[in-house]
């Protein structure tokens, strides 16, 4: 067999998360996450980071489940979480969720003030127009990486926005990934930074036709 008839390789499977599958997500979220410029920035502690990101990830997947759109795999080592056109604004009462569970550490109490201030700066980036879906948060588990997963759970709303002719817009916190997101039509639109912290990319992608 030529090398240009060589089989395609499947696509990972995908499906919507349940709220079964929440704890399990959590905790591989908080891996995925735990070497993440932002991470390390906000919980210095290599001891109580695993367990402030846990806290923070599944604030974020109750918050985000009722959309019906966290894509994840069978295996629950790769997930995408998205919120739909106008519904990607955190309540006040979400931050104060997250802030309550993630924050109250009292190791953490000290930098509070100063990673509230970022996140708020990052939502004020945010842009408002026109409407878009927001990827929220992309981990994969640190042993499934490198096998298409992460490209896997963007799939299914990267068609939907190109179905619907709607944008779509994130904030990469690693520099190396933007080439990632660049393959799947996402281009740096704004250079973002924490307080004292690390640098973040604003993305945007353009539905295609």
């Amino acid at each position: 067999m030529s090398a240009s008839a060589a089989p395609r390789r499947a696509s990972p499977a995908t499906r919507r998360a349940t709220d079964d599958d929440l704890p399990a997500l959590a905790q591989m979220l908080a891996r995925a996450f735990f070497d993440d410029p932002v991470a390390i920035w906000t919980c210095r502690s290599e001891r109580l980071r695993p367990r402030v990101l846990e806290r923070f990830q599944a604030a974020r997947l109750r918050h985000l489940l009722g959309d019906s759109e966290i894509w994840t795999t069978p295996s629950l080592t790769s997930a995408a979480l998205w919120a739909p056109p106008k519904r990607w604004r955190t309540t006040p009462r979400q931050d104060l969720e997250i802030a309550r569970i993630s924050l109250m550490h009292p190791r953490m109490l000290v930098r509070a003030p100063l990673i509230g201030a970022g996140f708020i700066g990052m939502e004020r980036k945010h842009p408002h127009q026109p409407p878009h879906w927001y990827l929220a948060v992309l981990g994969t588990d640190p042993s499934a990486q490198g096998q298409g997963l992460g490209s896997a759970v963007l799939r299914p709303v990267l068609e939907q926005c190109d179905a619907d002719g709607v944008g779509a817009y994130l904030e990469s916190s690693k520099e190396r990934n933007i080439g990632f997101y660049a393959r799947h039509g996402f281009r740096v639109t704004a250079e973002l930074r924490m307080p004292r912290g690390p640098k973040l990319w604003a993305m945007w992608r353009e539905p295609r036709g």
